[in-house]
């Protein structure tokens, strides 16, 4: 992908991405807070769909709490069952849903990639909070480090065995999960979440967005956008737009997130609409009656700006 700074447009000239990161050294390892969204309507009076999302994430937590049972051996079930619904909730897994049924596919198709992806995502936060203690701490330490750096280790695979449970034959489904493992992988690796990671402790102010956002949550919510689509029976174009969504979106929540500097919020809140924009014109072109639910994210995310959290 090209940067950032070439993939998103100017506003009257002058670049939208004056983004500010105050040096830190006490902030979490997470830089980024659960992004949550309560809300029930924007300024263009566009309707945000929160009992659709909070039916798609009701039934991810089902499919998980029935794919992670606490059962013998306890050494192993306890700390997975317990790091992947005491990580911060993104919202990559539901937008794969909805990515899914926008093409014409159902909830059912999409749901062992839905549920690998916030397997694989507690993972890696796991990984990310294994150092952080007290204030810092994200994500209660329940166990030690050690039985957490494993846990992690075996949630990745573990999620990619749901993927790969998820092959049935009378659907002729094989390719299309094939390729959904590797999209997944590619954004949560050294390509994608890993090197976003990575890079939050090497790069800073205008840097970040390029090296951290997109990496993170916006490889992460590409990944969820192009994932959905193919399962669902998208085709390349389809596929490709919801792809080129899912970055958006996830950008939006990287910088909502990470941007510390308050007095920045007017610069902020133009970034995230010029994102919105462009997430919105990748819409274009779909079922008008089935898109008003996938596009409420974006609305949503945008209408946080000066709020502390929200919930989706």
């Amino acid at each position: 992908m090209t940067s950032l700074a070439a993939t998103i447009p100017a506003i009257n000239g002058n670049p939208i991405l004056p983004y500010h990161r105050r040096s830190n050294t006490n902030r979490p390892l997470l830089s980024h807070r659960p992004m949550t969204v309560a809300v029930t309507a924007t300024s263009n009076g566009t309707t945000y769909n929160k009992s659709y999302w909070t039916s798609v994430n009701d039934e991810i937590d089902a499919h998980l709490k029935q794919a992670i049972p606490i059962r013998p051996p306890l050494s192993v079930f306890e700390p997975m069952h317990h790091l992947t619904f005491a990580a911060p909730r993104t919202t990559a897994p539901a937008l794969c849903i909805a990515a899914c049924e926008l093409v014409g596919g159902n909830r059912d198709q999409a749901m062992a990639a839905a549920s690998a992806l916030r397997l694989m995502h507690a993972a890696a936060l796991t990984h990310e909070h294994i150092l952080s203690t007290g204030n810092r701490a994200r994500i209660g330490h329940s166990f030690g480090s050690n039985i957490e750096l494993l846990t992690g280790d075996g949630m990745v695979p573990f999620g990619l065995e749901l993927l790969a449970k998820s092959d049935d034959l009378t659907q002729n489904n094989s390719e299309r999960i094939l390729r959904v493992i590797v999209e997944i992988t590619q954004a949560m690796g050294s390509q994608g979440m890993a090197l976003g990671q990575y890079n939050q402790f090497q790069y800073g102010q205008s840097d970040y967005i390029d090296h951290v956002c997109k990496k993170k949550e916006g490889e992460l919510h590409s990944c969820a956008g192009a994932v959905g689509a193919i399962l669902g029976g998208g085709t390349e174009e389809e596929i490709e737009k919801l792809r080129r969504y899912g970055l958006y979106v996830g950008l939006m929540q990287g910088v909502l997130s990470n941007w510390v500097e308050r007095k920045e919020e007017v610069s902020m809140e133009k970034v995230l609409n010029e994102l919105e924009n462009l997430a919105l014109k990748e819409l274009e072109g779909f079922d008008r009656g089935k898109v008003q639910a996938i596009s409420s994210l974006v609305q949503a995310i945008s209408s946080l700006v000066g709020t502390t959290s929200g919930n989706v």
